[in-house]
């Protein structure tokens, strides 16, 4: 069986939960392979942007690295490449920039957390794709690189063999979701489950969102529903639209939808709305009339009563609370 192999590159004066987060998350998918298959399917290299093979941290903590990036032949095939969120670093971006656009050629997927997105696009690699960084940094990111279609929501975006996710934990969705693509639902589950981390749902989920961490299995139709439902939040989202949608009689849809998802249609669709609603008021994008018919609640009455039972508060209670000033 083969050994996909990961290379983890790490700059200078950025944070090392993120490059420990990879390596413990791959680690444990090995452990969670079946008896029948325990060889390892991952292994992985850290290395260093610098000649030093001791990498420092923003916290002052240090990480030895199996070795620098001079010491790696960029023209020798790679599994999968991380690069991870920069510090304020100059000197070695240029350095690295090259090694990139060379090991690009033959590694199997480029993937970057955070601020590791400016690397990808100082080595002109996100040219015309999609991407994302840190919700901070996506202004930036789309100012000084034009040519790149910035996303500033979702946790992670991929873009053919390119993948770019957000804050630093958002690297450990993107971790999840490809062990979830190599191995198999239930492993990248059991990794999730064993690390009490969420395995959430891959692409458009919000960087700040909280009632987005249940999803369906990656094959499941009902998976498919959900990406349909986060779009047409403001639709009749009735079960029997739902139903059909998905292929289904209400009464199988209603069934299979809370086993793969935990919670009935209608409370997770409620979960989204409130979630949406909860962004627009935190941002103080419009009234409230218009952000209950936009997130789909319909009368800013209705709205109101979701944050009584949900938050208990009002809407206009929670904008004094985390609305931006």
């Amino acid at each position: 069986m083969t050994v996909h192999e990961i290379l983890i590159i790490v700059p200078e004066n950025g944070l090392l939960v993120e490059v420990a987060g990879l390596c413990d998350i791959f680690a444990r998918a090995n452990l969670a392979l079946p008896e029948s298959s325990r060889l390892p399917r991952y292994s992985w290299k850290v290395v260093s942007t610098t000649r030093r093979k001791t990498i420092e941290g923003f916290s002052g903590l240090k990480v030895l690295a199996d070795a620098h990036l001079g010491e790696v032949d960029p023209t020798r095939r790679h599994g999968t490449i991380f690069v991870t969120g920069r510090g304020p670093e100059v000197g070695a971006n240029q350095a690295v920039s090259e090694w990139l656009r060379l090991a690009y050629r033959r590694c199997g997927r480029i993937a970057s957390v955070c601020a590791g997105a400016f690397l990808l696009a100082e080595a002109g690699l996100l040219d015309g794709k999609r991407a994302t960084t840190h919700w901070k940094r996506t202004e930036e990111l789309a100012r000084r690189h034009p040519e790149i279609q910035v996303e500033g929501a979702p946790i992670f975006v991929q873009d053919g063999r390119i993948f770019t996710s957000a804050g630093a934990t958002a690297g450990f969705d993107l971790a999840l979701a490809l062990v979830e693509r190599d191995l198999g639902f239930a492993i990248a589950q059991n990794v999730a489950r064993d690390l009490v981390l969420y395995l959430r749902r891959p692409g458009g989920q919000s960087q700040f969102s909280t009632a987005l961490s249940r999803e369906a299995r990656a094959d499941s139709p009902i998976r498919a529903l959900q990406t349909w439902i986060l779009d047409h939040l403001k639709d009749d989202l009735r079960i029997e639209r739902l139903a059909e949608r998905a292929a289904m009689s209400p009464r199988n849809f209603a069934r299979v939808f809370a086993e793969e998802v935990g919670t009935t249609p209608a409370r997770y669709i409620e979960e989204l709305r409130l979630e949406a609603a909860k962004r627009r008021l935190e941002n103080l994008d419009d009234s409230i009339d218009r952000i209950a018919v936009d997130c789909g609640f319909i009368t800013s009455l209705n709205l109101r009563r979701a944050f009584q039972k949900h938050l208990g508060i009002s809407p206009r209670e929670y904008v004094e609370r985390f609305g931006r000033i």
